[in-house]
């Protein structure tokens, strides 16, 4: 069973994600901001990562760059808010393999987690 690791600092949005991930046979962590994430990450090693890129303490694209760092073949995908097509290509440079954008669609986020997995 895959492990993946949904960060947002949303406590709704994550809530959706692992109800989402749960149903689909995944086993889920949650971090509500890019530190802890990074610190999650490093302990449990997770499959794949759906970060969103705005949030307290440490952003996404900072916690992409750290978690890249502590594992290069670490497999993430970016939750952004659209509009934000810059920032998402700056991801990409760092090394996401994919984004979803908010208000996510169900198919969307597994469709990522497949890709992220296959």
């Amino acid at each position: 069973m895959p492990k993946i690791m949904v960060v947002d600092d949303a406590a709704f949005m994550r809530l959706r994600a692992v109800k989402l991930l749960t149903e689909a046979g995944h086993q889920v962590i949650e971090a509500e901001n890019g530190r802890v994430a990074v610190e999650m990450y490093i302990r449990e090693r997770p499959d794949a990562v759906l970060m969103d890129i705005t949030m307290p303490e440490m952003d996404g694209l900072e916690a992409l760059t750290e978690i890249r760092k502590a594992d290069p073949a670490a497999r993430v995908a970016m939750i952004t808010a659209m509009g934000q097509q810059s920032i998402v290509m700056d991801a990409i440079k760092r090394g996401a393999r994919d984004f979803v954008v908010k208000p996510f669609a169900p198919d969307r986020v597994l469709g990522a987690v497949d890709k992220l997995l296959g």
